[in-house]
Formats: C-alpha cells, sequence, structure tokens
C-alpha cells in the first residue's frame, strides 16, 4: 500500500505511478478517518512533498503512527530540486528499507514564479523515467538511498526547518482578492481543514495551515493570495500537463 499526501498533486501522481508498476493499492493520508489493516501487505510505502528540507508535519505524525508489520517499507519525497535530510527525518519517525527524492515542478511561489511550461514538462518526462527505476527497486526488495540532499543538508533541514515550522506558516498573509465568487472550493480542498468559508463570504484562514498551498494554486478564479507576494506569478497544478 502507498500513502501519499499531496498540494498541487506531485506527489498523488508520483504515488499513482509508482503503483501503477507495483500494483500497491493508493491511500491519500489526508483523506482518511482510520488506518487500514496492514498486516497482510508485503509493502508500505510514503510519498509525500518536501518542505523547506523537511517532511509534512502531517506527514511526520502519520509515520508516528504507523505499525511495523516487517513489510518493506520506502519513503519517497518530491522536491523542487533538493531534499535535505528529510528522508532521514522520516525514518526517524518509521524506519525506511530504502529512500528516494525525486526531482519535480517547484510550486512555492511564495519564493519565486513558477516554472516555464517547457521546465515542467521535462521535469515530468525525467520523473517518469526515476520512478520505473524506483519501482524495479521496489519490487526486488532492494535497500536503496537515492536522496539528492545538497549542501549543508544539516542546517536546511534542522534550523532552517524548524524555523519554517514555527513562523513561514502563519496563515495572516493568506486573503482572498474580489475576484472571489465564495464558491468554497478552497475550504473543501485543504487537507488541514484551516479554511472556512460561511454563507458565500470570503474564506478565512486559521492559524493550523501546513503550507502546501493548494488554495492558493486551485484556486479557479485565482483570487487567493498571500501578502503581496503572489498577486503576479502564476499558479500550478500538475493536472494542468497530464493528458
Amino acid at each position: 500500500m502507498i500513502f501519499y499526501f499531496s498540494g498541487t498533486g506531485n506527489s498523488r501522481w508520483a504515488a499513482q505511478q509508482l503503483a501503477s508498476y507495483t500494483g500497491d493499492k493508493v491511500c491519500d493520508l489526508a483523506r482518511m478517518d482510520n488506518l487500514p489493516d496492514l498486516q497482510g501487505e508485503s509493502r508500505i510505502g510514503l510519498v509525500f512533498p518536501v518542505y523547506a528540507w523537511g517532511p509534512p508535519q502531517m506527514v511526520m505524525e502519520f509515520a508516528q503512527n504507523l505499525p511495523r508489520t516487517g513489510a518493506f517499507t520506502f519513503g519517497v519525497g518530491t522536491c523542487g530540486s533538493e531534499a535535505g535530510l528529510a528522508l532521514k527525518k522520516l525514518a526517524a519517525a518509521c524506519p525506511l528499507d530504502s529512500s528516494y527524492s525525486l526531482v519535480m515542478p517547484n510550486n512555492y511561489i511564495l519564493a519565486e514564479d513558477v516554472e516555464s511550461d517547457g521546465a515542467v514538462r521535462r521535469k515530468l518526462a525525467d520523473a517518469s523515467w526515476q520512478m520505473e527505476r524506483m519501482a524495479r527497486e521496489i519490487l526486488a526488495g532492494q535497500k536503496v538511498y537515492r536522496v539528492k540532499e545538497g549542501p549543508m543538508a544539516w542546517i536546511k533541514s534542522g534550523v532552517v526547518n524548524a524555523g519554517f515550522n514555527r513562523f513561514a506558516r502563519d496563515t495572516k498573509p493568506f486573503h482572498a482578492d474580489d475576484r472571489c465568487n465564495g464558491c468554497g472550493l478552497c475550504a473543501w480542498n485543504c487537507p488541514a481543514h484551516a479554511i472556512t468559508v460561511t454563507d458565500g463570504r470570503p474564506p478565512v484562514w486559521t492559524g493550523n495551515c501546513c503550507q502546501c498551498l493548494r488554495c492558493l494554486h486551485e484556486c479557479p478564479q485565482q483570487a487567493i493570495q498571500y501578502g503581496s507576494k503572489t498577486q503576479n506569478r502564476g499558479r500550478y497544478t500538475i493536472y494542468k500537463y497530464l493528458g
């Protein structure tokens, strides 16, 4: 079984692609009410986006609660370029037999604009090839650590990641501009249940955001902004590129 957490679709797609090769079931861990019985599973996978060189808090909490069944367990961290020590941090919560990073299109538009269509398509094509290789290794039960940690990974996954979780997940800068029509998609979509929309009024954010940015990228009106950083930047979801 492959569990995934995904904001704009990168990790969901990666989990589904892997499952198409391995024959495993796929589960969105943010939508689960109860953990399924894993005793009969020969493989357990965790696919997740890397946020500031670490796993999302929701993924860490999920991993800590996974039972130890003896199944071959692997982790895949999707990232814009490097993963730091994200997979090692995950392995501290849930021991992993194999660990991978997978470079995918960048979606963190709080820092920089989206990539060009050409760059996105090149990354997706390379990721497809990488996942075929991963699947062969996973099916063979090979123990692999193929993670692009990048320079100064211990600082990035330590100090920087801690700062991100403490300060950068603030919801105060989120707001909807006058294009918002109160459709409520953002609230329905939010994996952290951090958004409420009442009687068609603009959304209100609370304090438990995980910074997946799904609300921002998937708003049909492109009405959701984060301070003044995102007003002139594009939006990304992988679904635009899947045909």
